[in-house]
Parts: C-alpha cells; sequence; structure tokens
C-alpha cells in the first residue's frame, strides 16, 4: 500500500509541474475521469482500484458513473477470501462558486449515488462454500477535491462511499 501511494507521489512530482492554470477549475461540459486507489472496502479493510467519469450538465453541477473493485485473501489468515464488485451513478455539485473560492487550480464538491455492489465471500479453506452476503442496492455518498497541476491533469480526494472509504489518485479533464 505504502508504494503505490509513493509511486503515485513521484509520478505527480516528475510529471506535473505545478505551474498557474488560466482555466476553470469546473465548468458545464466538463468531463471528469478519476483513477484511483481506496481504502476501507465493506469494513474489512483492503485496498481496492477504481474510478469514476463525470459530465458537467451545469455550470455547479455534473453527473456520472462509478466502479470499482477489491479483495482480498487469506482474510485474517483463516483462508477466506473476498471480493467487493461496486458499480453505480452518482453526481456532484462543485462549490467553487458558491464558496467564491478564487483558486482555478481547486475543485471543491460533494455528491450522492445510487450504486450496486457485490459481495463475495469464499470459504473454501475452512470447508464452507461460498456466499453472497451484503450484496445489494445502496446509496452512496462523497466529499472531495481536486487539485490541478495543468489545466487537464490533476490529483483528488475522497470521503464516502464508493469503492473505498478513502480514495485518491490522478484525476484528468477534457
Amino acid at each position: 500500500m505504502k508504494k503505490i501511494f509513493s509511486s503515485l507521489f513521484l509520478v505527480a512530482l516528475l510529471v506535473f509541474s505545478a505551474e498557474g492554470v488560466m482555466a476553470q477549475s469546473y465548468q458545464k461540459g466538463d468531463k471528469l475521469l478519476n483513477v484511483g486507489v481506496g481504502l476501507g472496502t465493506y469494513g474489512a479493510g483492503g485496498l481496492g482500484l477504481g474510478g469514476s467519469f463525470e459530465v458537467g450538465i451545469h455550470d455547479a453541477i455534473s453527473v456520472g458513473a462509478l466502479g470499482g473493485f477489491s479483495g482480498r485473501s487469506n482474510y485474517l489468515g483463516s483462508g477466506v477470501r473476498w471480493s467487493v464488485l461496486t458499480i453505480g451513478a452518482r453526481g456532484s455539485y462543485h462549490f467553487n462558486e458558491l464558496l467564491n473560492l478564487d483558486n482555478d487550480m481547486i475543485d471543491l464538491y460533494a455528491g450522492l449515488g445510487l450504486g450496486y455492489r457485490n459481495i463475495s465471500w469464499n470459504y473454501d479453506g475452512i470447508g464452507l462454500g461460498g456466499s453472497n452476503y451484503g450484496s445489494g442496492i445502496l446509496f452512496l455518498g462523497h466529499i472531495g477535491g481536486k487539485y490541478y497541476f495543468k489545466p487537464n491533469l490533476g490529483v483528488f480526494a475522497e470521503l464516502g462511499s464508493g469503492f473505498g472509504t478513502l480514495q485518491a489518485g490522478l484525476s484528468f479533464k477534457f
């Protein structure tokens, strides 16, 4: 886990230089892609991979989809394996104009969504069959921020539900 975060940090330092950005951090028509890692999947820990894609439909609102996967083998030393697959739709409200934030490199947002989470537990290592306990429809919520090093490239961090309780990674704007 530390290696992944260290690698992302080094890539950001080497590839992106901190220079002034002349465009707004978010506006209607933007296409936003987040790709990253998530911690704290389904309360059992673990590291997840996932992302979200949103399109700006208003100067302060974007809508789109999310997806993520997390899994773990030999959970608690018992030979138990589990995996969590989450897909869904989400919307975000971008607060920069409301907060009168005069920094075009920062995008602060929060939102809600609706998703489906498939949780699979495999107890074969201790003589039991498989299970889908806890799978189903769920309400999602998130709060986060992005910092753009370049007009279309940056980093993001989010708290909330999705593919992890804490999510961070790279953000692209098209």
